[in-house]
């Protein structure tokens, strides 16, 4: 019997036998094993169709799959060997017979030391969240730096990063723009990571704000001095007992290590004291103990930490800067991946506390820098093999690079799914680093994130301005010149392409079998070619089986690739939990059908207007780089933006039809009028609540108008479950219409306020 995708997945992960339970989101299988020690990821990365494999704690093991996870679900429960009792996944799709904590957060990450061993991937899952939501700030603030930096180059206002220098006029103003994010750094820091550990974050950031006081500061005009691990430290006596005096403020290592006692003594307190009292006597307990220990032990072995670390890299820099800038562009690609990055970051703020500059930025720079520029390789391939939906991922990613200095869109939504990008890519790093070896190392002034908006913020511009343009051209140039696909990815995808013409679509049920291909590799250029026949197929989805190509049916797909199957306007959806009901499919079926032909002759009609998508509720816009999940973040669910609500109730942002309404909650997929597909993910990771806190308002086949309750969530449930409430809005089906223009809005804006704009291609 021939192997399928389903079975071989089954087999790689130890046989049905080792499946406690199995369940799936939006582009991931979770698999609960017995035993999953004897895994080969490399085995199951190798298998058709799946995007990558994430080795967790606890035998926990994702396998990314992309939109087709439906149906590959539906694929691995229908093997006669699930289905036989062979194995228990069968009974445990609910979750059931998974442990109960919760669930790490889905990361492209192959091996390494993170998913063997469970505290290491938590550690680095703490620190990862803890700097994570601030991100948008430090950005914010690095733009601020490069402008002083900037003027100070040019001569116009002095050493703006010298406490000594005194700044005349609005430049002293200008100079604060910077400042309010970096010195309550510790505040922030200690807010997310006591979120992180299940504290109240409030709680620790009050404990982490007695240190931020002046009045803290102002203890070290009384205070003796004293000599500690060959430093000059000031000690003021409180009753007897010597409390050490530093100016907090920028210092993140502190705020980490109070998190990290301040959450598992919140967990005992809750324990020990009754729950009618938690609210009284738990923060106050927390802060009677760790106000005190924070104080006097804590924040001290903290800066002690940090200024150790930071010496140790200084130490390796001051023997050989040469060797420096080598190491530290040809080792980021593989810290950033697996998280290990995150020390090095906060590193970087220390040394710019302490020693008034940072040398690790520059070389950092130069890795950027190549990611980029595999990414533009990418990106000319694109446009000459006509693959849309690798375009579009290719644009985005290189804009978030260049602009913004950000390389995870780049990495998880290209780099790590062409293993050939890697090895052309550090030999941009390499080339980068040795030009700043040679020149002698470069340092900056202020924590920027390396874009071509920062450069100005480097001592050395020129020098930096030749080591980055050098890693950026080696890296393109490689990827032009060899391609980033082997010789059977290209062809199959040009093969795809070529085959656009005359591919028609599938017989499709909207309930039971709704999908999103993804934007990768060959299987998306098989989808786009799919979508692109979906308005001349919609009007006839209830015709009779076997009229190909008249009716609209395709023949199956073949093994890795995945199905995809039209909904209205020729687009597909998200199923994003298992066991999708079935009832009403019949009505489904028939509504959309019916939405189906009406958007695709919209979409079709030429000089149609663009399509407009407003916000689901009244919220902070967030931009899709800043949704806390790498699949979602990474743009491989589709373009679009994050809505953090300031409300409980979630709308159809245009009007259409509801494809997928899961009873859950969580998730919901619209055919929208003008041929758009959109995703609405109320949360991240919610689907775990098992629709606990919602209260669903539609159901699939629904015809919804703009600003209709979709559904109602007790953000109560959700917060205290230590899920974000950040709602992705996402288009599906990008590669079937024109190009996804996120609005250029931010901060707060009111429910229907234009989020995304999708222009008709």
């Amino acid at each position: 019997m021939a192997s399928s995708p389903a079975s071989d997945i089954v087999s790689s992960v130890g046989g049905p036998s080792n499946i406690t339970s199995l369940t799936h989101c939006a582009t991931r299988l979770r698999f609960q094993l017995k035993d999953a020690s004897g895994v080969d990821t490399a085995r199951v990365e190798k298998i058709p169709g799946v995007m990558g494999a994430v080795p967790q704690s606890g035998d926990r093991y994702q396998v990314v799959i992309g939109g087709a996870v439906q149906n590959v679900y539906n694929d691995i429960m229908a093997l006669p060997e699930m289905a036989s009792g062979s194995g228990s996944a069968g009974a445990g799709s609910s979750g059931s017979g998974a442990k109960s904590d919760e669930e790490l957060k889905a990361e492209l990450r192959a091996g390494g030391p993170r998913g063997g061993r469970a505290w290491l991937d938590n550690f680095f899952e703490f620190l990862s969240d803890s700097f994570r939501p601030i991100l948008g700030a430090l950005l914010g603030a690095s733009l601020f730096i490069t402008f002083m930096a900037l003027m100070s180059t040019l001569g116009v206002i002095g050493n703006w990063a010298d406490p000594r220098v005194k700044l005349e006029g609005g430049w002293a103003f200008i100079n604060l723009l910077w400042q309010g994010v970096f010195t309550f750094l510790p505040l922030m820091v200690a807010y997310n990571a006591s979120k992180k550990l299940g504290a109240d974050p409030w709680v620790g950031f009050a404990i982490m704000g007695v240190l931020m006081l002046p009045g803290f500061t102002a203890l070290g005009d009384a205070a003796r001095t004293a000599t500690v691990a060959g430093s000059e430290v000031k000690i003021f006596d409180v009753f007897g007992l010597p409390l050490t005096i530093f100016n907090y403020g920028s210092t993140v290592f502190p705020p980490l290590l109070m998190a990290a006692v301040l959450g598992p003594l919140y967990r005992v307190l809750k324990r020990i004291i009754p729950a009618n009292l938690h609210l009284i006597f738990v923060p106050f307990l927390a802060m009677f103990v760790m106000i005190p220990l924070t104080a006097f032990l804590i924040g001290p072995i903290g800066v002690y930490v940090g200024a150790g670390l930071g010496s140790l890299l200084k130490s390796v820099n001051d023997f050989s800067p040469f060797i420096f800038a080598i190491v530290i562009p040809l080792a980021y690609p593989f810290m950033v991946p697996l998280g290990l990055h995150w020390p090095i970051n906060a590193i970087m703020l220390l040394n710019i506390q302490t020693l008034g500059y940072d040398f690790i930025q520059g070389p950092m720079g130069a890795w950027n820098f190549a990611c980029f520029g595999a990414t533009a390789g990418v990106l000319f391939h694109a446009i000459r093999d006509k693959d849309v939906a690798m375009r579009q991922t290719a644009t985005g990613a290189l804009a978030a690079g260049l602009l913004g200095g950000i390389s995870e869109p780049s990495l998880y939504g290209i780099h790590l799914r062409f293993k050939r990008i890697y090895p052309r890519m550090l030999v941009g790093c390499l080339v980068g680093g040795l030009i700043i070896g040679f020149g002698g190392g470069l340092k900056t002034s202020a924590f920027v994130f390396t874009s071509l908006l920062t450069i100005p913020a480097f001592d050395n511009i020129p020098l930096y301005a030749a080591a980055v343009a050098a890693s950026f051209l080696v890296s393109m140039l490689l990827i032009v010149f060899t391609d980033y696909r082997t010789p059977e990815q290209k062809a199959e995808a040009l093969a795809a392409n070529a085959a656009a013409t005359d591919t028609a679509i599938p017989e499709q049920d909207p309930v039971d079998n709704e999908n999103v291909t993804l934007s990768t590799d060959d299987r998306m250029a098989h989808a786009g070619a799919v979508a692109g026949a979906a308005a001349g197929g919609a009007g006839a989805a209830g015709a009779p089986a076997g009229d190909a190509p008249t009716t609209g049916r395709a023949p199956e797909a073949p093994a890795g690739h995945s199905r995809p199957e039209a909904a209205a306007g020729g687009a597909s959806v998200v199923s994003d939990t298992a066991g999708a009901g079935t009832a009403g499919a019949g009505a489904a079926a028939t509504g959309v059908a019916a939405a189906g032909a009406a958007a695709g002759s919209a979409a079709d009609r030429p000089g149609a207007g663009a399509v407009e998508v407003g916000a689901p509720c009244a919220g902070v816009v967030v931009p899709l780089a800043e949704v806390p999940d790498k699949v979602f973040s990474a743009g491989l669910v589709g373009p679009g933006v994050g809505i953090d609500p300031r409300e409980d109730t979630i709308c159809a942002p245009a009007s259409g039809t509801v494809v997928v309404a899961q009873s859950t909650g969580h998730a919901f997929g619209l055919a929208v009028d003008g041929g758009v597909e959109l995703l609405i993910h109320v949360g991240i990771d919610t689907v775990n609540l098992d629709g606990k806190g919602f209260d669903v308002h539609v159901k699939a086949g629904d015809k919804v108008a703009e600003g209709e309750p979709l559904v109602t969530f007790d953000r109560s449930v959700i917060e205290e479950a230590g899920y974000s409430l950040i709602t992705p809005v996402l288009v599906t089906n990008s590669f079937a219409t024109g190009p996804v223009e996120p609005l250029d809005v931010s901060g707060e804006v009111a429910k229907g306020t234009p989020i995304i704009r999708v222009t008709p291609a």
